[in-house]
Parts: structure tokens; sequence; C-alpha cells
């Protein structure tokens, strides 16, 4: 049982992302259709669970711990949870604990993170203006996203912005984001919206706007150098000498990153979800539930990671939505 997570394609699991909740208060075009139906709080996970849930997987080898949603610090008494986590963090079992949010809750919460050991956050926003922001996430308000990231750098987190690259959206904004990172030291990744859920009228195709295109774009102002850094995901990373920032760029369909995967996703409802653009998970809520020891559980995760896919088939080249996946990203977890 002491044996590293190793998936049939050789690739050490040390990274899992959680969702604590289905649930935000933002309802993104490209990600939830307007009037979701969510699911009953009955069926989440307790925060207990997730504490026990996540400590197995840090006994299993896993080093990284990134919480997500839906949009997590909406989930009651959360911060009791990154409390708790705290403690690996401690003992050095765990080396990373953080989050991906909206920013809509940061001006509360911030400084509590950085309490529990949060040094490090990713904020997704993929616009500067009032009025596209409010099209965009339909709920949300650009001010109060603002609010959280001032609240966040002035409590002593290191933010990086997440932008979903959105053509006919954003493409004109490309250096106006860049700016307001590089003026905030702020590291910024741009991603390619990936096919995921029913979007009703929304053309997800239509949104499509390469990162091959944007890096192109960039580098008509900037002087571009390929950097080996890795944070533990998926995106691989650029300097722009002309302000000494760091850029992301996420390429699930333009550059499958398959071949590097370390992490799996668990879903508040126990689902543990091996790959994101595959439709395969295993339940790890019945085992968590079915003894008071961990043996149970243990081999259940130890089972899912050995069904591990080698990848994933997103795919617009054809004009329509390849290896589409029938559930939304704030169901399998951001």
């Amino acid at each position: 049982m002491n044996d590293p997570l190793i998936d049939p394609f050789a690739r050490a699991i040390t990274y899992l992302r959680l969702s604590v909740t289905d649930r935000c208060d933002f309802r993104c075009v490209y990600c939830m259709s307007e009037n979701m139906t969510f699911l009953p709080k009955r069926d989440l996970l307790t925060l207990e669970e997730l504490d026990r849930l996540c400590t197995s997987f840090i006994g299993l080898g896993v080093r990284k711990l990134r919480i997500t949603g839906g949009e997590p610090l909406v989930r009651r008494d959360i911060m009791s949870f990154f409390q708790g986590m705290s403690r690996h963090l401690q003992s050095g079992a765990l080396e990373e604990l953080t989050l991906t949010t909206n920013g809509s809750q940061l001006h509360r919460f911030a400084g509590d993170l950085y309490d529990a050991g949060v040094r490090r956050i990713n904020i997704s926003i993929d616009t500067l203006d009032e009025a596209k922001f409010a099209e965009i996430t339909r709920w949300g308000k650009l001010v109060n996203v603002l609010r959280g990231i001032d609240a966040a750098l002035e409590a002593g987190l290191k933010v990086k912005l997440n932008a979903v690259a959105l053509k006919d959206f954003n493409e004109s904004e490309l250096f106006d984001l860049t700016e307001f990172c590089a003026a905030r030291d702020m590291d910024l990744t741009f991603i390619e919206v990936m096919p995921m859920g029913d979007l009703g009228e929304e053309d997800r195709v239509g949104q499509y706007w390469a990162l091959s295109d944007l890096q192109a774009k960039l580098a008509t102002r900037y002087t571009l150098t390929d950097l080996p850094d890795r944070t533990g995901g998926p995106a691989r990373y650029l300097r722009l000498e002309e302000t000494g920032q760091r850029v992301g760029l996420i390429t699930p369909l333009t550059h499958n990153f398959c071949e590097s995967c370390n992490r799996v996703r668990v879903t508040c409802t126990g689902e543990i979800y091996t790959c994101l653009g595959q439709e395969g998970s295993a339940d790890l809520r019945e085992p968590l539930r079915a003894s008071e020891g961990n043996d149970v559980l243990e081999n259940a995760i130890r089972a899912a990671i050995g069904n591990k896919p080698k990848g994933h088939d997103f795919d617009y080249s054809r004009g329509n939505e390849g290896g589409k996946m029938s559930r939304h990203m704030s169901h399998t977890g951001g």
C-alpha cells in the first residue's frame, strides 16, 4: 500500500484536482447553460469526507492539491477544510495547496487562505471590459473580481490569471490583459475552449481561438522565449522579454499534453475522472463510506488509476465538437 500511484503508461500521479461544489455564482457561456440544475446538497461529500479522501491521496503520493468547483469559495464553511489540509503542508507530506476561483469571494477569504498555507492561486477572468464581463459571465460583476485580485495580492498570495481564449470576444484584449498582469507582477495563462457539456444555443466551435494563433499575435509585439518551467499542470510557458513576465498556454486541442499527465480529478460527489476528456469514471464515495479504515478506499483509488487512459480526443478541425464530453466543466472540476 506504500507504492506510488503509477498509471498504465508509467506516469506518476502526484496532482489531485478536487471539486468541492458544482455550484457557482457565475454562469460563464463556455462553461454552463444559464439555467443549470445543480446537484442536491445531500449528494455532496461532507467536508469531513473530503478531508479523509484528500488525506488518502496524499498518503499515496499526491504532492499537489488544487481545490476547484464550480466556485469553491461559495461552499459553506470551506475555510475549515483548508485549515484542515494545512496540517499536511506543515508535516511536509503535501508540497502545495492551492485553488482556482472566479475571484468574486476573494475579498472575504484571501487572508484566511494565506493563513491556511495557500501561497499561489489561479483566478479565472476573460476580459477587463465591464460590459463584456457581464455578458460572458451572465451574472458576474467585474468590480468584485478586481477587488478580489487586490485583496489576494495584499494578502501576499501569488496570483495567476487564467483567460479562456475566445474568438471575436477577447482577441482585441490580448495586449490589455498581458499588460494588466505585467503591471501587477502576475502570471497569465491562456486556455483553449474545451468541448465540455451542452451549452444550448452557444456555438463553441465558433468561440474557438487556437493558441498557436494567439502566440503568433503576441510575437508581433514581444520577444518570446520558451521556458522549461512546470507548475504541476498542463501549461507550457513563455517569457515576454520586454516585460519579463511569464505567459502560459494550455492547449488541449492544438498541442496535446497527455504524455506528461500527472493528475486526476475528483468531483464533489466522489467520482474520480482520470482524464478530463474521457467519459470513464469510478465511484470513490461508496468505498469511502464502506468502513472507518482506509484500505477499501485506497484500493479503489489504485483501481481507478489502473484504468487511466492514454489521452483525450478533443478536436474542432471538422467544424464540430469532436471528443465532446456530456458533463459540464463545473461537474468535473475546473
